[in-house]
């Protein structure tokens, strides 16, 4: 990469944010990471982890002379938190961001860009179910997706700019308009995310006669269920945010385990080999 960035403020130094920090030093293209939250906790672990720098707690004051801005912060946040930083963004800065929901995000930034700074929407395909700086490493994003989301105001230079950047990351860049990468993260993300809760939330109040059901769990249900230990408040806010496409996915969803609730209930053995078979293959497919 034939470029530097001098400074980058990381709103938001948890998983994400600190994974992208740790990547990009990693990979030589950056001098100076300053974090920016409200834990102080958290961000004293990032700097004695050597994620950043420097700490500000004050958004505003942590993105001055940035020349690249990443905002990890729940989805509903993230308007707000450009609202905020807007009027301290030096001349040529870009706000990049990490949230898994584009379309309302990427109008509402977008529209609160000052003259001569840009927006650039931004979703990593990568996560663990853990949280915090602590969680994060530098080799998160290696061979994962990034999405990014231009839009017919996104600067060329700009775009350009964060592809490079992920590109150093390891992930694999790619571009897709923002409602489309939002309906289909609803399907591959998000609506697997609420049936691990609902099926987390079914068994563990679940009436067997007295029974801990929870207490016989083995392999095969904590494998399936491992997101659901995933931080409530985001999936709450990217629930509410991508509520249109989501409500779509689960409707699918319903509509699928409808279909194989009546094949057991009527004894339908070739049809449940058949629902379980081209469920295989398409799974095997991923592979």
């Amino acid at each position: 990469m034939s470029f530097i960035i001098e400074r980058l403020a990381v709103v938001g130094v948890g998983l994400i944010g600190g994974s992208f920090a740790c990547a990009l030093r990693d990979a030589g293209v950056v001098k100076t990471v300053v974090g920016i939250g409200r834990s102080r906790a958290n961000l004293e672990q990032a700097l004695s982890l050597g994620i950043i720098d420097e700490i500000s707690y004050s958004a505003a004051d942590g993105v001055r002379d940035a020349q690249l801005v990443f905002i990890s912060v729940p989805v509903c946040s993230i308007p707000a938190t450009v609202q905020e930083i807007a009027s301290a963004l030096s001349p040529g800065c870009i706000v990049t961001d990490g949230g898994s929901v584009k379309a309302e995000i990427v109008q509402e930034c977008e529209g609160l860009m000052p003259p001569g700074c840009f927006f650039v929407g931004g979703h990593p395909i990568a996560g663990t179910e853990h949280s915090g700086a602590a969680a994060a490493f530098s080799t998160l994003y290696r061979g994962k997706r990034c999405i990014l989301t231009p839009t017919n105001n996104t600067d060329p230079a700009a775009l350009d700019i964060v592809s490079r950047l992920w590109e150093a990351t390891g992930a694999i860049v790619c571009s897709m308009e923002p409602g489309h990468h939002d309906r289909i993260l609803a399907e591959i993300s998000h609506l697997p995310h609420v049936v691990a809760y609902a099926l987390v939330h079914a068994v563990g109040t679940a009436d067997a006669e007295g029974e801990n059901v929870l207490s016989y769990t083995a392999g095969g249900f904590r494998d399936f269920t491992r997101i659901a230990s995933s931080d409530p408040v985001m999936w709450r806010d990217i629930a509410l945010m991508n509520r249109k496409a989501l409500l779509s996915s689960i409707d699918g969803f319903s509509a699928s385990l409808a279909t194989l609730r009546q094949r057991i209930d009527n004894h339908d053995s070739e049809g449940l080999a058949e629902f379980f078979t081209i469920a295989k293959q398409f799974r095997d497919g991923i592979l």
